[in-house]
Formats: structure tokens, C-alpha cells, sequence
């Protein structure tokens, strides 16, 4: 029985191939760390008192060390009792986030913020519309009929992000041993902070604790914005409710 010599170089090529990409699997999965910590205040008055919305994430120091996180459309940011909920939302840059009213009445939900510009206009109880987040950053939403509702969406680069939970800690888990850099954002806190608390760290090994990251005070989250016109409040569109 003759053997086509194109068919074996090729089936060999093939094989070669799924061994390369297995190896680097098993590689990887042989390799991945948890990344853990704990973001607390340099000094809490109140032991009891959760800490503030606050998301970590690590960037790679080397361009395309890390995967691409997808975009994905199963994010909700919902508006009822006239509240946001999650407050705080950290998603893949590419993602969809839906903006579902179950309150019985009007809501403008907009931004005007880095991460993504947008204003929703006004829609009814019951209805939806959508948000793509197509590049980084963080995004202050606010509805612009009830000033008491305020959310904020951070969009990030990286698969590699967690949310503390309410006594600060947090873990970053399966994540490729390399050189990043930690990034660390806080509700209220000062951007010269945020940038304070930047650190390269080198992660290798099965466990990496990066022990306490201290915010050198509480920050003010601010009680008080102005509409999508830039104006108070005190005069509100008369058709918005």
C-alpha cells in the first residue's frame, strides 16, 4: 500500500502542532498564581464600618504577555427603588452592559465621565437599552431625574481584576507568572493616591500575598453631582416624572 508523502508531512505538521500547544497549556496551568492582599486604612475609627467600593486588577509590563479579555453581554447594571445595582461594576473593555428600569417610572440614565460618554434619554418601567464599553476607564453613572442614584462601571484591558470584598481583601486568581503592575482605585479617592499606591510586582510560584495596602486616609465619596446639563438639581425637567 502506497502512502501519500503530502498527506503524512501535513498529518505530521498537524501532530506537532497540538503537542506545541498542549505543552503550553500544561505550561501555563502549571504556572498560574493566586494573587492575594488586603486594602486597608491607616487608621479606622470605626472597625465595624465595610470599607469603600474599591476594584485591583494587574496589568502585564510586557505588551501581549496576558490574554485579551472578550467582551461579553451578560452585564446589568439595574435601576429599582431608585437605586443602582451592582453600585460598583468591573467589566471586560468590549463588553455590553444592560440598563433594565424595573422602578414604575422614568429614568435618564447618562454619563459624561472618561471610560464611556453616553446619555440613555428617557425610558419607561418596564424597558431596556445598552451600553458597549469599548475602551478603558471608569465611568461615573448617574440618572439624570434622581439625583440620589449613582453607579460607577470600570472597563478594564485585562482579565486579571477582582472587587475587595467588605473587609478589604481580595484574590486574583490563575494568573500567568510574569512581571505587572497593580493598580488599585478607591470611590473618592484622590487620583494622586490612586497613583501612590501603583506597584510592579513579580508574580511566580502557586501563591503570591501581597500583604496590606494602606490608603493613608478614608475618602469622601462626594454626596452631590450636577445633571447631564451641568446644572443643580433644584430645577429638575418638568416631564421627567
Amino acid at each position: 500500500m502506497r502512502i501519500n508523502r503530502k498527506f503524512t508531512v501535513r498529518f505530521a505538521k498537524l501532530a506537532l502542532l497540538g503537542l506545541a500547544l498542549a505543552t503550553v497549556q500544561r505550561f501555563y496551568a502549571q504556572n498560574l498564581t493566586e494573587v492575594s492582599g488586603q486594602i486597608k486604612e491607616a487608621v479606622n475609627e470605626d472597625p465595624k464600618r465595610s470599607e469603600p467600593p474599591t476594584a485591583v486588577w494587574l496589568t502585564p509590563l510586557r505588551p501581549g504577555r496576558a490574554p485579551v479579555p472578550a467582551g461579553s453581554h451578560g452585564f446589568t447594571l439595574l435601576q429599582k427603588d431608585k437605586r443602582f445595582t451592582p453600585h460598583l461594576l468591573i467589566i471586560p473593555v468590549g463588553s455590553v452592559v444592560h440598563f433594565p428600569n424595573r422602578d414604575p417610572f422614568f429614568h435618564n440614565v447618562f454619563s459624561l465621565f472618561d471610560g464611556r460618554r453616553f446619555d440613555l434619554g428617557l425610558y419607561e418601567a418596564g424597558s431596556s437599552k445598552d451600553v458597549t464599553f469599548n475602551r478603558e476607564g471608569v465611568s461615573y453613572v448617574f440618572c439624570n431625574i434622581h439625583s440620589e442614584m449613582s453607579a460607577v462601571i470600570i472597563a478594564l484591558a485585562t482579565p486579571f481584576y477582582t472587587q475587595p470584598n467588605l473587609d478589604g481583601r481580595f484574590r486574583i486568581r490563575d494568573v500567568p507568572a510574569d512581571d505587572y503592575m497593580l493598580h488599585v482605585w478607591v470611590e473618592g479617592e484622590d487620583q494622586a493616591v490612586l497613583d501612590s499606591l501603583k506597584r510592579k510586582v513579580h508574580i511566580s510560584g502557586t501563591h503570591l500575598d501581597l500583604g496590606s495596602i494602606i490608603l493613608p486616609k478614608r475618602p469622601q465619596v462626594p454626596n452631590s453631582h450636577e445633571n447631564k446639563y451641568g446644572q443643580s438639581y433644584d430645577n429638575p425637567e418638568p416631564a421627567a416624572y
